[in-house]
């Protein structure tokens, strides 16, 4: 970039004075109900962005597309009369900010104070409209304070009959023993197969394992039976699905919370098992086919394997059971994996039909989903199909395509298929429900179970209950104590607990947690010892956006007052916007949901969803249209965008690139031509002379502006205010550009239509427009705008200046473009022909040749044909 373009305008000695002067006056600071500056007649608006991890690279130019956004209408909001509410904070505990400790030989407390310093002062640089007094970190101890006591009010709620999350005392009322209380709480222990990571040293949440490998670091996962805490999240997923559609979010989002949940309807079935007084039962989405089922297959873990393997075949399962103990979930039910799986010698009886089917176990069924059995119907499933091939076990079909004659026993011929049919059809070899179409058959077969005691109708979900602990250090304590093998809550008032300082933090590769190694922080009494978990990372993002409308609360995790002022008091209310990334979707989004709903029962918060609109922005990919990384060298660093072309362009060019929700490729081109548009809008009020010193241009004026100018003034007040509310930025951008270039075309420049473009301009490129405001107060007082530009109000259009009053009239001479001209828009034909006759450029062409036709069509053109 050659050295005149760089010097178009100078962005780097006004940028940080307005930076200061914002931080100095605290432009942004947002009161809240109560407060003396507090106007109660105003509107709330709560606008978010997903806060981030604050690594040690500092913002990528990913960062700033959501936070420009969220600034854009945050400013414009504030400036229509609305109270906003606009914050930022630091999710800072968890594996990322351990392992980069560790990286760098520090205590993860020193980098991440570092780290959050170096984001801070970014943001800072990039002009974010941020409210910084509510500033949260989710490692600072009067955060973390209020992490660790709601989890103290899962731990002592459980779900009452309603379905609704209930204070523990309600059973302790009713007398239920210690047992039975512990075993309904929301916060649990329980000791089952998790994922295992050894290189992280520690147990990972399914949703934090992708094909088998860790979400971070991407590390092999193993399966290892471990003493865990757990959320009891499924009691709340039919709500958690059922609460979505009066949700303002993207469709895919809420179909992968869905999915994710996975609700199915079907039935549970008790299976009696031979030689033994024990049932086993399973859930099943098809007991129409109850009559196909020819086999059983258990979890290789399953408590009943010990109880049903007979002596012959415990060396074959012992070997099974081994060798499936260190696969993943997902290597287990990998579909298009080879199926293996071994007999246990024991057999059931299938109870509508009284027969002998063999039990097996494999790898593919697990305990942690459904009931740890099945049903194998093989010829109306895919996996039990290839299973049933590659071992020679029985295939019946049961249900048909099309309706089939039954043979004279009242059976159909053919009862082998030659392929799985794992669609509905029609009912056959299956006693009374042959002929029935499949929904008829599911629901006969229900009643029937439920009528004989051997089954009942049932809804399942493919949730899993939330694995909340981790063997880690860096992350919120417990505050649990326990004593003599039980588990309590510790007293409110020693919260917060703060982890111990530890010099050794590192994980041993061993279920043996980092907070052992503090002896004297462990010892909680003489009889009694703290947990030693910690909470995932995702405990603090699970209520950041209640922290922020209360930050400085000592009392409350949050006002009564003021979460139902910014959360909205009503349904669903929350958050008005928030933008952040798909990646979220089934982990934050479901978890925060959770948290909220139990906050919501308890009477804490006063709506029961926490986002009430939820944007997600695109990708910003390399120049070479791949994913930004170190490895493909084409990672751009937002600091050199900024120096290069200061901090005004880059929120433009990001907003500028393209809709807001789409994956767009970076371009350095693009980035330099919304810099050149900057540099267009400062010549608008400043000039240069020859020895590079700024003056008030003369051409700016306070006169009256042009009819042209004026039209496209208020088109664009009126556009660029539709757009910022339907969060079309880029359309916004290009509609001021069309306002430049018509004050560009005036010969003088109308200072008040300036100061009113200043105003629209300011939420995108709000130092700029600051700086040219404070200009024009130098020469016209009067018209500039007292004070900051940013506590101005939105300017109103005006819809008579819109209507159009003139006309463009093309003249032609013999069918060719001579010249055109404005007329009045209700001019007649004969006032247009005299306009065009007298045009020189037409007389020029016209060479004094006779007029053979004259053609003029009103509003369009006039055709002289010579």
């Amino acid at each position: 970039m050659s050295s005149e373009q760089r010097k178009a305008f100078p962005f780097s000695e006004f940028e940080p004075k307005w930076q200061s002067e914002w931080d100095a006056k605290q432009a942004f600071r947002t009161p809240n109900p109560g407060d003396a500056d507090f106007d109660a007649s105003k509107p709330k608006f709560y606008v978010l962005d997903m806060f981030p991890y604050p690594s040690g690279a500092g913002l990528h130019v990913g960062h700033p597309e959501g936070y420009t956004a969220t600034d854009i209408i945050g400013r414009y909001k504030k400036m229509t009369g609305h109270n906003v509410l606009h914050p930022m904070g630091w999710d800072a505990f968890g594996l990322p900010a351990e392992q980069y400790a560790i990286k760098t030989g520090q205590h993860p407390r020193v980098t991440t104070e570092a780290n959050i310093d170096g984001f801070r002062g970014q943001l800072k640089r990039l002009g974010f409209a941020y409210d910084w007094s509510r500033e949260v970190n989710t490692t600072d101890p009067g955060y973390f304070k209020w992490t660790q006591w709601i989890f103290m009010k899962l731990y002592n709620s459980y779900v009452n009959a309603e379905g609704k999350a209930a204070p523990i005392s309600e059973l302790e009322a009713q007398g239920l023993s210690r047992a039975e209380i512990d075993a309904r709480r929301l916060a649990y222990v329980s000791e089952a197969p998790v994922n295992w990571c050894p290189e992280l040293g520690t147990v990972l949440a399914n949703e934090e394992v992708i094909d088998g490998k860790s979400e971070v670091g991407g590390f092999p996962v193993e399966r290892r039976p471990l003493r865990q805490w757990m959320l009891r999240i499924t009691s709340f997923a039919q709500r958690l699905i059922d609460e979505l559609d009066g949700l303002d979010w993207p469709e895919s989002i809420r179909l992968l919370q869905r999915n994710w949940i996975g609700r199915s309807e079907g039935a549970e079935v008790k299976f009696s098992l031979v030689g033994n007084d024990q049932t086993v039962t399973v859930f099943t989405t098809r007991p129409d086919t109850l009559f196909g089922a020819t086999y059983m297959v258990i979890a290789p873990e399953h408590p009943l394997v010990e109880v049903i393997t007979t002596p012959e075949q415990k060396e074959a399962v012992a070997a099974y059971q081994k060798a499936v103990g260190s696969k993943s979930d997902l290597e287990r039910t990998e579909l298009a994996k080879d199926k293996t799986g071994v007999f246990t010698g024991g057999f059931a009886i299938n109870p509508v039909n009284d027969e002998k089917i063999p039990v097996w176990i494999a790898d593919y069924v697990m305990m942690g989903y459904g009931t740890g059995a099945i049903m194998a119907v093989p010829a109306h499933d895919e996996r039990d199909w290839e299973f049933a091939t590659k071992f020679h076990l029985p295939i019946r079909e049961v249900v048909a395509a099309a309706p089939k004659l039954e043979s004279e026993g009242g059976s159909v011929c053919e009862m082998e298929p030659a392929s799985c049919f794992a669609s509905a059809g029609f009912a056959v070899n299956s006693g009374f429900l042959n002929g029935m179409a499949t929904p008829e058959a599911k629901k006969k077969m229900a009643a029937w179970l439920e009528e004989k005691g051997l089954g009942k109708a049932m809804v399942n979900f493919k949730l899993r209950d939330w694995l909340f602990s981790r063997q880690r250090y860096w992350g919120e304590p417990f505050p649990i104590v326990w004593e003599n093998g039980e588990h309590r809550s510790i007293p409110e008032t020693e919260l917060p607990l703060l982890p111990p300082t530890l010099e050794d933090f590192k994980p041993s590769g061993t279920p043996e947690p980092p907070l052992s190694k503090a002896t004297d922080w462990v010892k909680y009494s003489e009889t009694a010892t703290r947990e030693l978990n910690t909470m995932p990372q995702w405990a603090g993002s699970c209520w950041y956006y209640l922290r922020y409308c209360d930050a400085q609360n000592n009392q409350r995790f949050v006002s009564e007052e003021a979460e139902k002022y910014w959360m909205g008091g009503g349904k669903p209310g929350g958050v008005d916007l928030y933008v952040g990334g798909t990646e979220h979707a089934v982990l934050h989004l479901l978890y925060a949901r959770f948290w909220h709903k139990v906050l919501f029962d308890l009477g804490y918060v006063s709506t029961p969803e926490p986002f009430q609109r939820l944007v997600n922005q695109g990708l910003i990919m390399g120049e070479d249209g791949q994913k930004m990384s170190k490895s493909r060298g084409n990672v751009v660093n937002p600091d050199d965008v900024v120096k290069e072309y200061g901090a005004d362009a880059l929120r433009l060019y990001e907003m500028f690139m393209g809709p807001l929700e789409q994956v767009k490729p970076w371009s350095m081109k693009g980035v330099e031509g919304v810099y050149r548009f900057l540099a267009r809008v400062w010549r608008l009020v400043m000039e240069q002379n020859a020895e590079g010193e700024w003056s008030i241009s003369a051409a700016l004026q306070d006169v009256p502006a042009e009819k042209v100018v004026t039209k496209v003034l208020h088109e664009t007040i009126k556009k660029c205010g539709e757009d910022i509310e339907k969060l079309s930025f880029n359309t916004a951008i290009a509609q001021m550009m069309v306002c430049t270039n018509a004050f560009t075309a005036a010969a003088t420049k109308p200072v008040k239509e300036i100061v009113t473009f200043l105003k629209v301009l300011g939420p995108f490129a709000p130092h700029l427009a600051e700086e040219l405001n404070a200009r024009i107060a130098t020469k016209f007082a009067d018209v500039s705008v007292k004070g900051l530009l940013s506590d101005e109000t939105w300017p109103a259009y005006d819809p008579a200046a819109l209507i159009e009053d003139e006309v463009e009239i093309v003249f032609q001479v013999n069918g060719k473009l001579r010249d055109k001209a404005r007329v009045a828009i209700q001019a007649t034909k004969e006032e247009i022909e005299k306009i065009a006759l007298a045009s020189p450029r037409v007389q020029e062409f016209m060479e004094g040749k006779p007029i053979k036709k004259l053609i003029v069509v009103p509003g369009k053109l006039v055709n002289i044909v010579v």
